[in-house]
């Protein structure tokens, strides 16, 4: 039977799962969740599985709290036959991988889950892939150009699940995980999160979207991580805080610091871009975000939203309801995203764009 595994933040598993469901849903296939106590990742099986409405599924309902997942089949046991050294692992997982009978991979992906018990299993991952890539290879099953891309997730050290997933498909790292460093100069961390939700929101557009010379707000800007990696691209920000900017950010001529309530800040004209990471409701943060893309005050926004403890997932569709009702009621229409981030704690980070804007793409 096939299965879908999907990662995640661990105690997220329910809200990935609501995901799977979802997809399920826009795809017309049963899914039946596997949801145990197993920290960052689910497992759903389905009696039948077409790869093409997957994939548009998938693109009609975009996931939320899933960072990554793929089709195939497993649990498999990893317990091959014993050399000098150590247990075979390879041969089990290269005839997991041929029973699939799918075209060929463009090279494998080695996961795990993201937790601390999962990192353990890095360095082992890290010593299959060669081994699993070459064999792979020498079968016909990996090919440079090939359209579809290689996963073994591993649950432990004993068992794993082998699939496929498309080349292209959001996210564009395993595990879901970008590889960045915090820039040198950076007033605090939080510039990852900004960091990261350009490269998944805007891909390769991101240097045509991002321009120098724009114009941006930053609502709750201080410290100044979000102003500061704007202004290193170029743009000019205006930081609305009633608290400091700290570091560089505070002295760049790029960057006008205005001490007011962001929630009621309003520039005199439109901008570019509207950024937002304040601690408040999530549901009024929509609604902020929803009036500043009605009213035509930005063209773009990327906010986070701080979820609740519990009804996290009912709290995310309740936010994006906000959002379209009021851009509707000004009779436009927005291309909204919503995702659960890396560098995302409790919180999910969305990103707006006003129709128009989403055509010129």
């Amino acid at each position: 039977m096939p299965v879908i595994v999907a990662q995640c933040r661990a105690a997220f598993e329910g809200e990935a799962a609501a995901d799977l469901a979802r997809l399920g849903d826009a795809a017309g296939i049963a899914l039946a969740c596997d949801t145990p106590a197993r920290p960052g990742y689910v497992v759903a099986s389905a009696p039948t599985l077409d790869d093409a409405r997957w994939r548009q599924a998938q693109a009609r309902a975009a996931p939320v709290f899933i960072r990554t997942m793929f089709a195939g089949s497993g649990p498999h046991a990893l317990r091959g036959a014993t050399t000098v050294k150590r247990p075979d692992r390879v041969t089990p997982l290269v005839a997991a991988f041929a029973a699939l009978a799918q075209a060929p991979m463009r090279g494998v992906w080695l996961e795990f889950p993201d937790t601390n018990d999962g990192k353990e299993l890095s360095t082992l991952a890290r010593a299959l892939v060669p081994r699993v890539e070459t064999m792979l290879r020498e079968r016909g099953l990996v090919a440079d150009d090939a359209a579809m891309r290689g996963h073994v997730f591993l649950p432990d050290g004993d068992t794993a699940y082998v699939g496929t997933s498309a080349c292209g498909a959001a996210p564009a790292w395993p595990m879901g995980i970008p590889r960045l460093r915090l820039p040198y100069g950076a007033p605090s961390r939080s510039a990852a999160k900004l960091a990261e939700a350009l490269l998944v929101f805007l891909g390769a557009d991101e240097a045509r979207l991002l321009q120098p010379g724009m114009r941006a707000v930053d609502l709750g800007a201080a410290p100044g991580g979000w102003s500061w990696l704007l202004a290193q691209r170029g743009l000019k920000v205006t930081a609305v805080d009633n608290g400091a900017l700290k570091g560089d950010v505070a002295i760049d001529p790029r960057v006008t610091h205005v001490r007011a309530d962001g929630l009621a800040w309003r520039p005199r004209a439109p901008v570019d871009w509207l950024v937002c990471d304040i601690v408040l409701q999530p549901i009024r943060i929509a609604a902020l975000v929803g009036d500043w893309m009605a009213e035509g005050l930005a063209r773009r926004a990327i906010v986070n939203l701080k979820l609740p403890m519990k009804r996290r997932y009912d709290e995310v569709t309740r936010c994006e309801a906000e959002i379209r009702s009021r851009v509707e009621k000004a009779h436009a229409k927005v291309d909204l995203r919503v995702r659960q981030l890396y560098h995302d704690r409790e919180e999910v980070t969305a990103y707006v764009a006003l129709s128009d804007q989403r055509a010129a793409r």
